[in-house]
């Protein structure tokens, strides 16, 4: 979240700017660094809702901000049938490994760094891709990877690969979506 503010703040997004933040969750740091930020935020707490109701007052929110692209990043929630529909192309995830490698149901968050150290790999990083009905499986946008160090456990590499792979390659994909968008060709 704090690498969009950044490169909103400095200009990076081009036509891009960020008009929501919304978590499934109260509490989550991104809230704090939205209201920081002068960026409107909400809650939607997936737990108060049924899986389709949760979609739904997802979309109602991001229609009441014109989104045009949502993007997420932390965002744990598989989206449903409804968002994905109604903007095709327009959902993008940031992904903390080379997608196909540790990715889909149950890969998320320092679950997969664990899976990447167990398996040995040397390279891990990030992947942003867009969103479709399988987790992780929608069209790859950008790639960056980071070299896995020796001794690394699942929390360095993890904040390896936010620092030197996530925090470029997301506002770089934000940026370039919005210019298509902005360009009628998304």
């Amino acid at each position: 979240m704090q690498a969009l503010i950044n490169a909103q703040a400095a200009g990076e997004l081009g036509c891009g700017q960020i008009v929501c933040v919304i978590s499934s969750k109260p509490g989550v740091f991104a809230l704090e660094r939205a209201q920081k930020a002068g960026i409107p935020y909400c809650v939607i707490d997936k737990k108060q809702y049924s899986p389709g109701a949760f979609d739904m007052a997802l979309l109602d929110k991001l229609q009441s901000c014109d989104a045009q692209l949502v993007v997420l990043a932390g965002f744990l929630p598989i989206i449903g049938k409804p968002l994905i529909e109604h903007y095709p192309g327009r959902i993008i995830n940031v992904h903390p490994s080379l997608i196909p490698a540790f990715c889909g149901t149950g890969f998320y968050g320092l679950k997969v760094h664990r899976a990447a150290l167990e398996k040995g790999v040397k390279v891990s990083g990030a992947t942003v891709h867009m969103v479709n009905e399988i987790p992780d499986g929608g069209e790859i946008i950008l790639q960056k990877a980071v070299e896995v160090l020796e001794g690394d456990n699942p929390e360095t590499l993890q904040q390896r690969i936010m620092e030197q792979a996530e925090w470029e390659i997301l506002p770089k994909a934000v940026a370039m979506l919005c210019k298509k968008i902005s360009e009628g060709i998304l």
